[in-house]
């Protein structure tokens, strides 16, 4: 069976800066720019709930 159309569940507690739809959905999520998302991804890594704290600095 071919499960190529069969999207598995996003791991939320990552963050991907290289999927378009993550970043679209993190920038939602958080109320923060690409660039600000990005700031904070590169200060403190890809752990969402790093860059939530990062963010409420």
């Amino acid at each position: 069976m071919d499960h190529l159309t069969k999207r598995e569940q996003p791991d939320r507690s990552k963050i991907n800066m290289n999927e378009a739809w993550e970043v679209k959905y993190w920038t939602h999520e958080l109320g923060v720019s690409r660039e600000e998302l990005q700031q904070a991804v590169d200060k403190v890594g890809n752990s969402a709930a790093a860059v939530r704290k990062q963010l409420a600095m």
